[in-house]
């Protein structure tokens, strides 16, 4: 299926989901195009009674009264139209934000964290709003566009048949130009997304390497790519207004020469010039009717001509979600199937089978049981295979063959700790950092977990306590700083299993130390824990140590 007809028929789906507030959109619609035309009626009335039939304006009162009731209605029925539609867009970005989360999650970190995070970012946000305009305005107005003219249509013709038919042989070119324009806009709204999604993952890119580029001396040339894709992204947009502007100037200029020629055929049949068919029959009445009906009648097809550039925004945007959404089954292998529970005391892995490359499996058929409490160090050559095992035993991966049952459930599926080679930190607070996994933990158990893992004399330094700030790079803090506040979340939530990889990578002999110190006062306190490391301090605090190189793990 082509990317076009995915995201058509995605975006059919997410308009099932919507459909009672879209309905509900085009009834208020409908409500307010009988209130305009009621509203023209009472003002053709109120102008044929003044000046042809001369009657005094206090005996208007009635059609005044009318005039005002229906300008009302309109006013009401055209903002419960505006209500509803970005309800029913609001329920909608959400559905699909929902369902990105779930691909994100479906993803995993290993896989998901392959993709620049500004591609994420704009799929979650520029992506996602696009899609506003197409639920809250075309496809409401789709509908609107055929009912409301066929309504002042019905009254045209009841009033003169030769202008009735004049509207209808106008109306199919605005429809028939808007087909020929959104051949080539869709396919230009496409490149724009795929333009800018680039563009922003590059400039974030380079923007968080940018100590790098000075090092290496690139900031130029860096610079340099940035500036083109800039003016990739600027010919694009300049493509998509010049058809954009290009299409309302041709869709207005039908309209306009449809609504001279009425206003021609009626004013010439007043002045009795004109004898053939109906145009005997004119009245100021009617031909005022007609004459304030035509414009109204174009009013919702030119809206749609406006509109209908959100469709090709929304297609664009919707190809690019829809083909994130379809990577997410193509980047991770199945859940397991046939799991079966082990021991609720128990991590059992069972003819696990991993391979990347299938002439060279990571993980070749291995069994093996870790027992609740016990100190699992994870070693051997770099690209053995130790942080894949911890991947899998946390359920950020799913293996090709095989079965990991984590204290009787799947991997993934009980709370777990994880501390990986690079701390994952929020801008905002100490606080804020460690209640990402605890939400309501006290300020007394949050100060208490920061103590623990050496972040004591740190703590007391800082006037604003476990409220001092801090940036998701760490801004303020060591590398070894870093590490040990992401594992004081550990500490606050309590969890029996916890997951390391490499935790004194990278670190100084003191962040060492109060990191062996923090691993200690885990494994005392009956934790399972398991780590991958080469450091001979953390391979005497575990009770069991396996080597894991050319696809196997044995007791070292």
């Amino acid at each position: 299926m082509s990317e076009q007809a995915s995201a058509r028929t995605w975006l059919g789906g997410l308009a099932i989901h919507g459909r009672p507030l879209i309905l509900a959109t085009v009834s208020a619609g409908v409500v307010a195009g009988i209130a305009t035309i009621a509203q023209m009626a009472f003002l053709a009335g109120i102008v044929h009674q003044g000046v042809v039939a001369e009657v005094p304006v206090q005996e208007l009162s009635l059609l005044f009264t009318g005039l005002v009731s229906a300008i009302l209605a309109r006013g009401v029925a055209q903002g419960l139209q505006a209500r509803f539609a970005a309800r029913c867009s609001r329920k909608v970005r959400s559905e699909v934000r929902h369902q990105i989360n779930r691909c994100w999650q479906t993803t995993g970190p290993v896989a998901i964290g392959q993709v620049s995070a500004g591609t994420l970012a704009r799929e979650w946000l520029d992506h996602t709003d696009a899609l506003h305009g197409y639920f809250a305005r075309f496809l409401p107005q789709m509908i609107l566009a055929v009912i409301v003219p066929l309504l002042i249509l019905g009254v045209v013709f009841s009033l003169d048949w030769l202008a009735g038919i004049f509207l209808f042989l106008s109306a199919p070119l605005i429809p028939l130009f808007m087909a020929l324009v959104g051949m080539g806009a869709e396919k230009l709204n496409q490149q724009h997304f795929q333009t800018i999604g680039r563009l922003s993952g590059q400039f974030l890119d380079k923007v968080r390497g940018l100590t790098t580029l000075q090092l290496f001396g690139q900031t130029a040339p860096a610079a340099e790519t940035l500036r083109k894709r800039s003016d990739d992204y600027r010919r694009v947009t300049m493509k998509t207004l010049r058809i954009a502007f290009l299409s309302s100037a041709v869709l207005e200029f039908f309209a306009s020469v449809a609504i001279a020629v009425v206003a021609i055929y009626i004013g010439f049949g007043l002045l009795g010039y004109i004898t053939y068919g109906p145009s005997d029959d004119l009245t100021l009445f009617s031909g005022l009717l007609v004459l304030l009906l035509a414009p109204e009648f174009f009013q919702p097809l030119r809206l749609l001509s406006q509109h209908y550039h959100d469709r090709a925004a929304a297609m664009g945007a919707g190809a690019e979600i829809v083909e994130r959404l379809q990577s997410s089954t193509d980047t991770r292998p199945a859940a397991q199937t046939g799991f079966e529970p082990q021991a609720p005391d128990i991590i059992s892995v069972q003819d696990l089978y991993l391979a990347y490359d299938a002439e060279r499996p990571v993980l070749d058929h291995i069994s093996l049981e870790i027992k609740k409490g016990d100190v699992i160090a994870l070693t051997g050559p770099s690209g053995g295979g130790k942080s894949s095992l911890l991947y899998l035993m946390a359920g950020f991966m799913q293996p090709d063959q095989g079965h990991i049952s984590v204290f009787g459930a799947p991997a993934g599926e009980k709370p777990f700790g994880w501390l990986g080679q690079s701390p994952f930190l929020v801008h905002g607070t100490w606080a804020d950092n460690l209640r990402l996994t605890t939400p309501d933990a006290t300020d007394v158990a949050i100060e208490t977990a920061l103590r623990q893992v050496g972040l004591g004399s740190l703590l007391n330094s800082r006037e604003q306590g476990i409220y001092s700030k801090i940036t998701e790079d760490g801004q303020g803090l060591s590398g070894g700083q870093a590490r040990r506040l992401s594992l004081a979340r550990v500490f606050v939530a309590n969890y029996d299993l916890i997951l390391l990889d490499e935790p004194t990578a990278g670190l100084d002999s003191d962040s060492e130390i109060y990191i062996l110190e923090a691993l200690h006062k885990l494994a005392r306190a009956g934790k399972t824990l398991v780590f991958a490391t080469h450091h001979q301090a953390l391979l005497t605090l575990a009770n069991r140590t396996l080597l894991v190189t050319e696809g196997g793990v044995r007791d070292a």
